[in-house]
């Protein structure tokens, strides 16, 4: 059993290196990239505030196939370049989004979502997945959140 102690209310850049920390714990020496990409989604779910979708989506066959998540059911492929998800994968930049409405080419897998961080996950000098976090709330992410996840994906980019 996991048992972490995470204080969700503590300023964003303490957040963040605590779940960098246990996102470490929990991947350590697990080879099963499935396994390890579900209780990171399961970590960020329980552990951010104000969001309605955690997750990632991994790169198969040059395209994002849904991978573990935490949220409502959600769109199982996206194409380079689609969406925002897409557009991460495709230029390996992280794609703040105020709101998504405003995003050309969003692709809305939950009606509820107003605003998206997706950070490309890389490995080895190819992008393999990206981490997807929609939030109900408008402007909900920001540059520190974008930073936070950034972190995260460097810490289990050999895990997945």
């Amino acid at each position: 059993m996991y048992n972490f102690t995470i204080d969700a209310t503590a300023p964003k850049s303490e957040l963040y290196a605590e779940l960098a920390r246990a996102a470490d714990a929990l991947t350590d020496g697990e080879p099963d990239a499935v396994a390890n990409m579900a209780n990171v989604a399961a970590l960020l779910w329980e552990y951010l505030p104000d969001v309605n979708w955690t997750g990632f989506y991994r790169v198969v066959d040059g395209a994002l196939v849904l991978g573990p998540f935490q949220g409502k059911a959600a769109c199982i492929r996206i194409p380079f370049g689609k969406g925002v998800c897409g557009t991460a994968a495709q230029t390996g930049e992280t794609q703040l989004v105020e709101d998504v409405h405003a995003f050309p080419g969003h692709i809305a897998c939950d009606a509820n979502s107003a605003s998206e961080l997706v950070v490309a996950v890389k490995h080895d000098g190819r992008i393999i997945a990206v981490i997807d976090l929609d939030s109900p709330s408008l402007n909900r992410f920001d540059a520190e959140d974008a930073k936070g996840i950034e972190l995260l994906a460097l810490v289990i980019a050999d895990r997945i």
